[in-house]
């Protein structure tokens, strides 16, 4: 049972093993790894989105939680920033951003949390709804993409969910996709 918001009796910290990151990690760059052509597209001598998913790809098979990890979610951030004229490329490089830095999700009972494991999902659906055609077609691409991100996530996905608060509101259109994302795997 997901916890409840300012309930009184939750916990500020919930557990969290390094296999369930580890897990979230793999999971988050199989969701991102689709879309980085959008960004390569249009961007590509620009490595930091791919070099991010690597380096989640790489801990998520046992390596260490490094600081080049964490930079390279910091660099696919900047390079998301830099891909303002092409908005799919833009989160495309969000996603690999975020599959990098779901090796730092932290054990805090917050919903905050909950972005940071479902956002590389949330931003390759984004992706892929603003690079298809405007309208009901993107949107339905969009749910394409959030029902492959719900069908091939890993147990320890739903698990560390189960143990947060739900998705808070807010975010705009990818604030959506999260939510969707995380009501469809709490069922």
């Amino acid at each position: 049972m997901a916890h409840v918001p300012n309930e009184p009796d939750a916990p500020e910290t919930i557990e969290l093993t390094e296999d369930e990151l580890r897990a979230i990690a793999g999971y988050a760059a199989d969701c991102a790894s689709p879309v980085l052509t959008l960004f390569e597209r249009d961007l590509s001598s620009d490595t930091r989105p791919r070099d991010a998913v690597d380096a989640a790809r790489v801990f998520a098979a046992g390596g260490p939680r490094t600081g080049a990890l964490r930079q390279s979610a910091w660099a696919a951030f900047k390079a998301a920033r830099e891909a303002s004229l092409s908005p799919a490329a833009a989160d495309a490089a969000r996603a690999a951003s975020h599959a990098a830095a779901a090796a730092y999700l932290h054990p805090r009972a917050s919903a905050h949390q909950v972005k940071h494991i479902l956002g590389a999902a949330a931003h390759a659906a984004r992706a892929e709804e603003l690079a298809s055609a405007a309208g009901t077609e993107g949107r339905a691409i969009g749910a394409e993409a959030l029902a492959r991100a719900r069908d091939h996530a890993p147990a320890a996905v739903r698990t560390v969910l189960g143990r947060l608060p739900v998705a808070p509101p807010g975010g705009g259109p990818v604030g959506a996709l999260v939510r969707a994302l995380d009501a469809a795997l709490r069922t």
